[in-house]
């Protein structure tokens, strides 16, 4: 028996109410349960109850056993002194609050329906699958589903807005330079996304918009700044290159970083860093303040039109400096695109709008279902339990509910668990 559990039961009320009695024999009406509390003291406040027909207002205390009151030291917490009733599955002990006075005490064990613990044991308590509910889930209806997921994918935004949040305080909220940051980042993909974000932190955003609309200036800096021009030139425009950069590095004081933080090993070549690079000095060279463009963009057809950008002669025959290749012109791809709105423009778009109280659900969750789901070993473990993401908004939830429910436990404050249990 688990403590979360015996909380679930009181909170949703999962018990036989009629003819309560406390273990000494007194006669329990529960009119008020309590409001949940998340932090330190009784694990519901504010309850109501009628005890032996006299009416008490206080807290709500809940344990496994009564012994635990004493295991967890609440004769000597203050916090407790207002408890008025003591819930436990199993009554193991009397308890003494301050006077010599004997709390109140509800063993539960007796008024749960065995259903409800055995259907818990057998689906939230084993360790074997690969969520608790994977025989389930698939039972979920539509209406539980559609509303759960909205909120899961809210609750992603609201997490990855943290780091937003960081980056703004840290630019004194200059959306335009972190929308930079933000697409630097995940221009780098999971392999190099930390590296790039260094690269784009490690100069003020005052810098691109003086040289952002010179592809050629954006690039030596970008290249310059990541390291790629401190090699022996092998061409003639990286030796250009290397001289605008170091023009800008005494100019601007900057210091460069490695190239060696930058990961080639077992990405394609299209990932390269040095192609990434390319494209995000083509981009940034093609549109000024590109955050007010994004921003007031709501069909995904405009995202890829004004996001679809290639790189300059240079990158379309050269995957590196050193060696050339067959001329391509390495746009941008939808699926990558799809990634830089997930996981870039629409959060902090979210962010913007929060800021300035204009965010609607309707439209925002629109243009989500508008963009194809991802593609990874989480979304097709799903898909294998019947459970398939039609676009990106359902499979962002499903990343948030594997990562903050399942792989926590957390069944008890899951709708699909609630839903499972309750059936």
């Amino acid at each position: 028996m688990k403590e979360n559990f015996l909380h679930y039961v009181w909170q949703y009320k999962l018990f036989n109410k009629l003819n309560l009695k406390l273990i000494s024999g007194e006669s329990l009406q529960i009119l008020h349960s309590g409001l949940s509390n998340k932090n330190s003291g009784p694990d519901f406040f504010n309850a109501k109850a009628i005890i032996d027909k006299i009416l008490w207002y206080g807290h709500i205390e809940i344990h496994v056993k009564s012994s635990d009151w004493y295991q967890h030291q609440h004769e000597e917490d203050k916090n407790y002194d207002a408890v008025i009733l003591h819930v436990v599955y199993e009554h193991d002990v009397d308890i003494y609050m301050k006077g010599n006075k004997q709390i109140s005490t509800l063993e539960l064990k007796d008024f749960i329906d065995s259903s409800i613990t055995e259907k818990y044991a057998s689906i939230f308590q084993q360790q074997t699958n690969w969520i608790s509910c994977e025989k389930e889930i698939h039972t979920i209806n539509s209406f539980i589903y559609q509303n759960f997921t909205e909120r899961l994918y809210l609750e992603r935004l609201e997490s990855k807005s943290k780091f937003i949040f960081t980056l703004l305080e840290n630019t004194n909220y200059d959306f335009e330079a972190v929308l930079f940051q933000l697409l630097v980042k995940n221009f780098g993909l999971k392999v190099n996304g930390d590296t790039f974000l260094k690269l784009a932190t490690s100069f003020d955003f005052s810098l691109i918009r003086k040289i952002g609309a010179n592809e050629f200036q954006l690039s030596a800096l970008l290249f310059g700044q990541a390291g790629f021009l401190n090699e022996i030139e092998e061409s003639e425009y990286q030796n250009k290159l290397k001289k605008e950069y170091e023009y800008l590095k005494h100019k601007y004081q900057l210091n460069s970083l490695g190239k060696n933080e930058f990961q080639f090993f077992r990405m394609r070549p299209n990932n390269f860093p040095t192609i990434r690079l390319a494209q995000i000095a083509t981009l940034y060279s093609s549109y000024r303040s590109l955050f007010s463009k994004l921003i007031h963009l709501e069909n995904i057809d405009d995202f890829y039109e004004l996001l679809s950008t290639g790189v300059n002669e240079f990158w379309e025959e050269h995957y590196t400096f050193l060696k050339s290749s067959k001329k391509n012109k390495k746009q941008l791809t939808k699926s990558f695109i799809d990634l830089l709105l997930i996981n870039t423009i629409l959060p902090l778009k979210f962010v913007y709008l929060k800021h300035r109280d204009e965010f609607e659900e309707t439209n925002f969750f629109k243009l989500l279902e508008s963009i194809q789901p991802e593609k990874n070993t989480i979304i097709q473990k799903f898909e294998s339990l019947k459970i398939s993401s039609k676009n990106a908004l359902e499979s962002q939830a499903l990343l948030q509910l594997k990562t903050n429910y399942c792989n926590h436990k957390k069944c008890l404050s899951c709708s699909f668990g609630n839903t499972i249990l309750r059936s």
